[in-house]
């Protein structure tokens, strides 16, 4: 006797159909579990065993064999339980396996039959519809989460017993409700997917320029590092970089939802990211964390949480090298792809990048209140910790000074609030969406320097700029990119159709970290400056 019944397993955030097959044959009773499952597949036989007998259903009497199709596809995670419960019930005769057909099943099983909420059942039913099943069933809880999905059927169940009550047409039980997954730990770990609200840029008081550069950095997605004692600003100004950033769009919420929730931080109460997310890990993360990875299936970490949002690493150079050096593809790419001896998963990482970082070790180098010990040794090693091919994808460097009195009294009238702000990134980006419509591209940061030098010149006196650049040997080939990239978005926050010479000025000035000047102290300071 033989059942069948369907699941999804996932490599990242792609998914590929399993089909669970049982087989009851005469032998010594015992139940095996085969298919490349990892140890919490090979631990479903107990739970399934007893979520069955405790069903009402009779276990069967004999050896039991249960397959995982296609056996060359590495398995992991508790979710396979509800198929092979059913494929079991099916292998019984007490349901048919046609009556299975064309519905994917997801659940992890308690041992009294409930149906547990599961991580990763956004993509998990994104991938069953890519695969033409007509509907699919998960914990009721997830129900939200998956019917976020168009064009597939979703039904929610409370246990094992609704759930063959479903198959069979006979009246369901009244089962009590179980409870979600516990993801405020997980959650408040990460940021939270609603960074910056509540938040405003006007709090900061002086940092004129900085403020400036974090406007910039919003309108074109471009990556930023802040340099300066502790105090000074550094980490308020990046919380408050996410409110201004517009809220996602439905394509884009989908995809961040998906990561989200097969990294298990996403809301119950709220399936769908509509904020970008804002991630702030610690300093002593591993690269696991930071990266993605794990010993029990590959989950993404960090870069990937924080993907169409920011990903801030405050006191930057204290994280491990190895984890600094981890960015250099996703800065790049926007992808991460994490291999292992078995599985190879790839998850989007396509955020901008914030790094806070003090001058020296004792952190009071260009402080005015303190005097700072610190060597020139000390200070370089301190500053050579962020590695010279990390410092070369970030777009704008800045270097934080204490403001003198004066400076902030004139500041805490002239400084322009988020609200004011906002709408001018909202702006540019319109701009840039509207420039770039009929290519792969969204943002000025995204567009290859190939296809920006061709199809996107700056002036020739701009261009004149650069290559004087180039040729004192003070940019590189990609710094020289970038700064055209950051040309292009200050061009579209001055509302200029083209970047002129005083727009790559001031992109050198933001790439450079010098004093900008007046040619954008009107974005963020009022009209009483």
């Amino acid at each position: 006797m033989a059942g069948i019944a369907h699941s999804v397993a996932l490599e990242g955030l792609v998914g590929r159909p399993v089909e669970v097959e049982v087989d009851v044959s005469s032998g010594m009773p015992g139940t095996i579990v085969v298919g490349l499952g990892d140890t919490i597949v090979s631990e479903a036989r107990e739970r399934v065993r007893a979520a069955v007998i405790n069903s009402g259903v009779a276990w069967p009497e004999h050896r039991v064999a249960i397959n995982l199709a296609p056996s060359t596809l590495p398995k992991s995670g508790s979710h396979y339980d509800l198929a092979m419960a059913l494929a079991v019930v099916a292998a019984k005769r007490v349901i048919s396996s046609d009556q299975l057909a064309g519905t994917a099943y997801v659940g992890e099983l308690a041992l009294d039959g409930r149906l547990r909420a599961v991580r990763g059942v956004l993509p998990a039913t994104l991938a069953a519809a890519e695969a033409g099943f007509e509907s699919i069933v998960v914990p009721e809880v997830n129900v939200p989460e998956a019917r976020l999905v168009p064009g597939i059927r979703v039904v929610g169940v409370r246990s094992l017993r609704q759930c063959l009550a479903r198959v069979t047409g006979e009246p369901e039980p009244d089962d009590p409700e179980v409870p979600p997954l516990d993801d405020s730990a997980g959650t408040t770990a990460w940021g939270g997917a609603g960074g910056g609200i509540g938040l405003d840029l006007a709090d900061v008081a002086g940092q004129e320029d900085t403020r400036t550069a974090v406007v910039v950095a919003a309108a074109g997605g471009h990556h930023l590092l802040m340099t300066g004692p502790p105090g000074i600003g550094k980490t308020m100004l990046a919380q408050r970089l996410p409110g201004l950033l517009p809220d996602l769009d439905h394509a884009q919420a989908l995809e961040v939802s998906a990561v989200h929730s097969l990294a298990g931080v996403l809301p119950s109460d709220a399936p769908l990211v509509r904020r970008p997310p804002f991630v702030d890990p610690h300093h002593t993360a591993t690269a696991v964390a930071i990266v993605g990875g794990g010993s029990r299936g590959i989950r993404p970490g960090a870069l990937s949480v924080a993907h169409r949002g920011v990903l801030f690493l405050d006191e930057a150079p204290e994280f491990a090298s190895n984890v600094l050096d981890a960015l250099r593809q996703p800065l790049e790419s926007g992808h991460v792809v994490v291999s292992r001896s078995a599985q190879t998963a790839r998850f989007p990482a396509r955020f901008q990048l914030v790094l806070a970082a003090n001058p020296c070790p004792c952190g009071q180098g260009g402080s005015v209140t303190q005097e700072c010990d610190c060597t020139p040794l000390m200070r370089r090693r301190y500053r050579d910790r962020i590695s010279g091919p990390v410092r070369d994808r970030i777009d704008i460097h800045r270097q934080l000074v204490a403001p003198s009195r004066p400076e902030l009294a004139h500041a805490v009238a002239a400084g322009r609030s988020t609200a004011e702000l906002a709408p001018l990134v909202h702006l540019a980006r319109e701009r840039q969406q509207h420039r770039l419509a009929d290519t792969p591209w969204a943002l000025n940061t995204d567009v290859p320097g190939v296809e920006l030098r061709k199809r996107w010149p700056v002036s020739e006196s701009g261009r004149a700029l650069v290559e004087s650049q180039l040729a004192a040997r003070k940019l590189s080939a990609r710094s020289a990119d970038r700064i055209l990239r950051v040309a292009w978005t200050v061009a579209d926050l001055r509302g200029h159709d083209r970047p002129d010479p005083d727009d790559v000025e001031l992109a050198l000035a933001l790439r450079r970290g010098t004093p900008l000047g007046s040619g954008l102290r009107d974005l963020t300071v009022g009209a009483a400056s």
